[in-house]
């Protein structure tokens, strides 16, 4: 089975770190994020990699290589100009058959095997890891009835949503709904999907996931990686 990881993002919330390093080089213990998604995307059976890169993408060369050191045959694949989260993907040959695609900052407990697996058992054109988020708002919430009269106040609301864990299962069909080397990220290509009247399947998971997407998440994900490290790793 092949894998595409996004990694060509300039990880803009993570600054400074970001500026001497591309996030997927961000260490979680004693090895780079990418390095752990790697080591779990070979356990589930995946054999070759495509990295789409951009910022700073000759570090990533040079510690990745081509992937021999994994387990892995790695290509890369290189964004003149950023195409988002969907657009990478027009710039490459050779997805034939159902494949991974992930961001490449993504620690979670997720088995990837057991979500292939189900992708293909619903006949879906694109399945999305999902999980669920809480969203607490600490202020008062002031609910008007469409002019400036008040119907409701609700003190310190939480919401609770549904979010993409940015991993997913693909079938090749999906590549046709893409614009070679035009920008698109990945919501405006599931509205795509939908509206050509393929079908779209969420994976929830209750495990653990967590992003790098601010300095909190990743101080969260390096405390929380010593404990799971078993799990994350399948070392149990």
């Amino acid at each position: 089975m092949k894998a595409v990881i996004l990694a060509g993002g300039k990880g803009a919330r993570l600054e400074p770190y970001t500026k001497i390093l591309p996030k997927p080089l961000m260490p979680i213990g004693d090895m780079p994020i990418l390095e752990i998604l790697l080591r779990q995307m070979r356990r589930a059976g995946v054999k070759e990699v495509f990295l789409t890169v951009g910022h700073l993408s000759e570090l990533l060369r040079a510690f990745f290589q081509d992937g021999q050191k994994f387990g892995l045959k790695i290509h890369y694949s290189y964004e003149e100009t950023p195409l988002g989260t969907a657009g990478p993907l027009s710039l490459l040959d050779g997805l034939e058959d159902t494949f991974l695609v992930a961001n490449g900052d993504v620690l979670t407990t997720l088995n990837l095997r057991s979500l292939v697996d189900a992708h293909r058992e619903s006949g879906a054109a694109i399945t999305i890891a999902t999980h669920t988020r809480d969203v607490r708002v600490d202020l008062g919430v002031i609910q008007f009835n469409g002019s400036t009269s008040v119907v409701g106040y609700i003190e310190k609301p939480s919401y609770h949503f549904n979010v993409s864990m940015g991993i997913y299962v693909f079938e090749p069909r999906v590549i046709e709904y893409i614009d070679h080397n035009q920008y698109l990220d990945f919501p405006d290509l599931i509205l795509r999907l939908i509206k050509g009247g393929e079908r779209v399947r969420g994976f929830p998971f209750d495990g653990y996931w967590q992003d790098l997407g601010r300095p909190d998440d990743y101080e969260q994900a390096v405390n929380d990686f010593e404990t799971l490290r078993p799990q994350i790793l399948g070392e149990e």
